[in-house]
């Protein structure tokens, strides 16, 4: 293939060049590439990620240091970083995503995906989000998409350009620019591989090659005891930003670079942050997966906005479709409401202290959907997983490590050996039948249906302006 014109590119630099074959760009955004290629030394297939955002780039490096030793993590062999130009990580390759296994189902399997696979599919998520969550990570943008899967049906988590490491409170880094403390003009060189032993029935094992973690595991706490203030980061806004459906295929999935990314159903994606002061920013994650903390402006959360994402990846699981396709950050919320009802202190206590609580209201929903009417035909252990996951109050959220021990994953019908997943060999195309687009949050004109809400009355306030629907 012809190199790409850009300066930055991978072809110009001789010590990747020197030790990888580059075959073909299977994925192209604005702030990152990706390429297949073969490693010289021994044939294998990887995927190079050249990432054009500093903060990105070094977000991912350090969450896949510290997680190396996950089975359902994706493994990072080596990464390039020289001064003055991006980072290049060589990640294993997979072949597909999970996102793709939901299309095939729906388009071509007469029963969909069976019980037994779901458990083996959630079980495996799981896991992986337990690893996070036990590092003090969190993963910022779980959905299908994100979850690439390999041709023996091994899911790994991936695109960690959005992760944060949780810090003990009062710790300050010494220096936020460490990589030019550590890896400024060398390149960081694998050590031999090692065999990550099985630790249970549901991970395969697997092997990769080493990588050193930097950071201090001394200043990391306990999981599920954190908010955003404790994150340490310089700013959050350079990588929320639109970026078609690369978000994805930056972590080396093949993918479809001439479909138009408005027609993809996981194409929702980051509106930009403002904020420069240091702070976080609510705008994160996929629109579909965003907890509702998040879409009232919160910048005070923690790894539970992965759990609310975790429900909704399941809920996909279970029906074939999204649980909340919102169409805007207002639709989203729209949906959430007309199914859980409305956020009230009562669902939980504390809301009115968002953001964002009191420039958007709706009209009393005396009777919510409920989640039993959008999965009519899941069983009641299947509902009463997702209750424990999509629900308002984020400290009422089941950690992945409780669900694992959940009592549904030990009945029959049993989680089927990961060998025996179906799993696509490709990732597939955009599903067309699904809406796309994105629609900033203060776009006015929104193209979503409010009628179950009635009319929508917007004022100015001395903050913004106010919504209600009434």
């Amino acid at each position: 293939m012809d190199p790409p014109s850009k300066s930055w590119s991978i072809f110009s630099r001789t010590e990747i060049t020197q030790r990888y074959k580059i075959l073909e760009q299977v994925g192209s955004g604005t702030y990152s590439d990706v390429y297949k290629a073969v490693r010289l030394s021994d044939g294998l297939t990887v995927a190079l990620k050249e990432v054009h955002d500093y903060q990105s780039a070094f977000r991912e490096i350090e969450a896949l240091q510290i997680l190396q030793s996950s089975p359902n993590i994706i493994a990072l062999h080596e990464y390039f970083w020289r001064e003055d130009e991006d980072a290049v990580l060589v990640l294993e390759f997979l072949t597909t995503d999970l996102a793709s296994v939901i299309k095939e189902a729906k388009r071509n399997w007469d029963n969909g995906i069976s019980v037994g696979e779901i458990k083996r599919w959630m079980i495996q998520i799981l896991h992986g989000v337990d690893a996070c969550h036990r590092n003090s990570i969190v993963h910022r943008d779980l959905k299908p998409a994100n979850l690439l899967i390999s041709s023996d049906g091994v899911l790994k988590l991936a695109d960690f350009g959005q992760a944060r490491i949780l810090l003990e409170p009062g710790f300050v880094a010494e220096d936020t620019n460490l990589h030019e403390q550590n890896i400024s003009n060398q390149t960081w060189t694998p050590q031999q591989p090692e065999t990550i032993p099985q630790t249970d029935n549901s991970c395969l094992e697997y092997s990769h090659n080493q990588v050193q973690a930097t950071a201090s595991k001394e200043h990391l706490r306990e999981p599920y005891d954190f908010t955003a203030k404790d994150f340490m980061d310089e700013t959050d806004k350079e990588t929320n930003f639109p970026d078609g459906d690369t978000s994805c295929l930056a972590t080396c999935t093949t993918s479809d670079i001439d479909d138009d990314p408005f027609k993809s159903s996981y194409s929702y994606e980051l509106e930009a942050g403002e904020d420069t002061s240091g702070a976080l920013t609510s705008c994160v994650g996929t629109r579909w997966f965003r907890a509702p903390e998040l879409l009232y402006g919160s910048t005070n959360y923690g790894q539970e906005i992965d759990l609310w994402s975790l429900g909704c990846i399941f809920a996909e699981l279970f029906n074939l479709e999204p649980l909340f396709p919102g169409t805007s950050d207002i639709d989203q919320l729209s949906r959430i409401v007309y199914v859980l009802g409305n956020l009230t202190e009562e669902t939980w206590q504390g809301c009115q202290k968002l953001p964002d609580y009191g420039k958007i209201s709706f009209s009393n929903i005396k009777n919510p959907l409920g989640l039993e009417a959008c999965l009519p035909n899941r069983s009641s252990d299947e509902i009463s997983i997702l209750k424990r996951l999509i629900c308002y109050d984020p400290s009422s959220r089941a950690t992945a490590m409780e669900l694992l021990h959940e009592k549904y994953f030990n009945e029959d019908p049993l989680p089927v050996p990961v060998t025996e997943l179906r799993v696509p060999s490709t990732k597939s195309g955009p599903d067309e039948a699904s809406p796309g687009g994105w629609c900033d949050y203060n776009d006015i004109n929104l193209d979503s249906d409010f009628d179950e809400f009635g009319n929508m009355d917007i004022s100015s306030t001395g903050t913004g302006f106010s919504i209600r629907f009434s």
